[in-house]
């Protein structure tokens, strides 16, 4: 977006700030219940909200009225993380001697460290090293461009001929691999569906001058069904540019912190300024290593909504819509939540990196906002990635296991290849996508139109699309036209969207919506699958689909949504069979319950589930 050379008036002030927005959602909600869930956590942390920032949504006319400047600073280089903290502090204390003259801005400054950090692992110092955890935090990795299983499995000795389905990765080595953040210097939040509007006041803040000024979040999968008491905080969109983050690149990194102001918005620059240095004060300047067994909890209780007899209802309820001449329903995905009670709080960055060795080839992510459980994921399917006119975006569909051995892993993906039914699920989404792309870009080109996409634990189909805008701005009609796409929603999206509305008996809040970031040059967003809710008290939420066309079987399907969900409960899955026999499963309801379980901990309220 443009930046003006000389700034407007301010504009009229209507605008409660971030601290107010919290007190109301917090006053909300019952107060015993809010009194068990601060509680439960307070007695190790205390949480910190870093920044009381100004909602850039809340401009009135963002097209018409510009940040006056917009700047990005580089800092001289230095070897290690504590000397580039105490250097953006000594940079901070310049800024305050001397401030700009202008009404509204956002200034970046930014200090490569010479030694590659990991980027969890300083999210993980932020909450693990000092008495606070600071909010909001969020996180994002790319996927990986280097990848050991794009092609099926070896079998004697030669791969078979199907293309490489390696995504459009960004090969860039001074493009950030993975981004930690904490703190907001702005965010951009709203009760209604993301609109133009709203796309167009982040991108107020953004700039091509300064490409690393970006905005991370999250967008709901449905903006017009009720939201639940879990999802309250993240509204129907949150995205927050960081006041401080860690950039972690492919060779060396970045540590840097953003300031924003806005006269009109009441967030003056000796406000943001105060903000910020508060925030720099409790950075820990150094990594904290997270070990592999990190996780050690166990399973209290697991239960399903909906529960297995609910959802072959469910099923049996589509395919007659599908079968039927009465609806045109092609394919619905329906989603199930399993809600794991365990019996000590999970850190949601703990999880993440537990999660890192199923991440090749997938995003990870995780947002937290002020007072709010913490959404993780590790997604292997990409929305749309945009670099000046040139976008791409993917296919993916059909779900198999991994094989045991390699003989058995190539003929499992030649099951999924050749299957009817799966083909079916999949082509769908791929001529979907195809059109949609169509009516915006130039040319579109689609290759490899099927492959298989192998992560660690499952395969999918998959097929690689890109073509050219004629235009930048038509970014936002690339998002409003590919989500939902038919491989979380259904075709056709409307008529999928009423059934899963009125039939799935849970608010999926983000899962499956579009997580990822915008910025000034590109932006790039993963699909909010494989993804899970990480409570500030002992429940964890995690979320899985499947996809319902002609020939699906109910009880198939459930099984699909086990393989899909079990890279988190694999984490859980060795303590929950060491209280196998303390455990008892009730089929008809899906939920295990703790029985006669010797010196078990009693079990404390569970902040999500109902």
């Amino acid at each position: 977006m443009a930046v003006a050379p000389n700034p407007k008036g301010p504009l009229s002030t209507r605008f409660p700030c971030h601290q107010q927005r919290h007190t109301r959602a917090v006053m909300s909600l019952p107060s015993s219940l809010h009194l068990q869930r601060m509680n439960d956590y307070r007695h190790t942390k205390q949480l910190i909200t870093c920044s009381l920032s100004m909602n850039g949504c809340d401009c009135r006319d963002p097209s018409q009225a510009p940040l006056a400047i917009s700047e990005t600073h580089m800092l001289p280089s230095v070897p290690t993380l504590q000397s580039a903290t105490a250097q953006l502090s000594m940079a901070l204390a310049a800024l305050q001697a001397q401030p700009p003259l202008f009404s509204s801005g956002i200034i970046r400054l930014q200090v490569p460290i010479k030694e590659r950090g990991d980027a969890i692992e300083w999210l993980h110092a932020q909450s693990q090293s000092l008495s606070t955890v600071l909010f909001p935090r969020c996180f994002f990795s790319s996927r990986s461009a280097i990848n050991t299983n794009l092609y099926p499995s070896v079998m004697n000795g030669h791969r078979p001929p199907y293309p490489n389905p390696n995504p459009n990765l960004n090969t860039n080595p001074h493009s950030p691999v993975s981004v930690a953040g904490v703190g907001s210097a702005v965010f951009f939040r709203g009760s209604d569906p993301f609109s133009v509007h709203h796309w167009t006041s982040i991108k107020r803040f953004l700039s091509r001058e300064s490409p690393l000024i970006r905005a991370y979040g999250a967008i709901r999968f449905d903006a017009r069904s009720n939201v639940s008491l879990e999802w309250e905080n993240y509204g129907s969109f949150y995205f927050i540019v960081p006041q401080v983050e860690f950039n972690e690149l492919e060779e060396g990194s970045t540590l840097a912190m953003t300031i924003a102001w806005d006269d009109s918005l009441q967030h003056t620059w000796h406000t943001a300024v105060d903000q910020l240095q508060a925030t720099l004060h409790q950075i820990c300047p150094h990594f904290t290593k997270i070990k592999e067994s990190s996780l050690r909890t166990n399973i209290a209780s697991l239960s399903y909504v909906p529960t297995k007899p609910c959802w072959d209802n469910s099923v049996k309820k589509a395919l007659g819509m599908i079968k039927g001449g009465d609806s045109d329903l092609v394919k619905v995905v329906l989603a199930r939540c399993s809600r794991y009670l365990t019996d000590t709080c999970i850190d949601p960055v703990d999880l993440l990196s537990c999660l890192r060795v199923e991440g090749q080839n997938a995003y990870q992510f995780c947002i937290q906002p002020p007072d709010a459980p913490a959404f993780v994921g590790n997604s292997p399917e990409q929305l749309f990635h945009r670099k000046n006119l040139n976008i791409s975006s993917e296919a993916l569909a059909g779900t198999r296991s991994r094989g045991f051995t390699s003989f058995e892993d190539f003929h499992i993906g030649q099951d999924l290849l050749f299957s009817p039914k799966e083909n079916i699920e999949f082509t769908v989404v791929r001529e979907n996508i195809q059109k949609n792309l169509e009516a915006l870009c130039s040319e579109v080109v689609v290759e490899p139109r099927k492959a298989l996409r192998k992560l660690p634990r499952v395969q999918h189909l998959c097929a690689q699309l890109s073509g050219k805008l004629t235009r930048e701005d038509d970014e936002f009609e690339v998002l409003k036209t590919l989500h939902p796409s038919p491989a979380v929603g259904g075709l056709p999206t409307e008529e999928a969207r009423r059934f899963i509305e009125e039939n799935e008996m849970f608010d999926r809040g983000m899962y499956a919506g579009p997580v990822g970031w915008f910025g000034g040059v590109e932006s790039e967003f993963s699909v909010g699958i494989r993804s899970a809710l990480i409570g500030k008290g002992k429940s964890t939420l995690v979320y899985a689909g499947a996809g319902i066309v002609k020939g699906t079987n109910p009880s198939s399907e459930w099984k699909e949504l086990d393989l899909k969900a079990s890279q988190f409960t694999k984490l859980l899955q060795n303590k929950l069979l060491s209280f196998s026999k303390g455990l008892q499963h009730h089929e008809s309801s899906g939920h295990f319950s703790v029985v006669n379980v010797p010196n078990f901990e009693a079990l404390v309220y569970c902040l999500l589930h109902n």
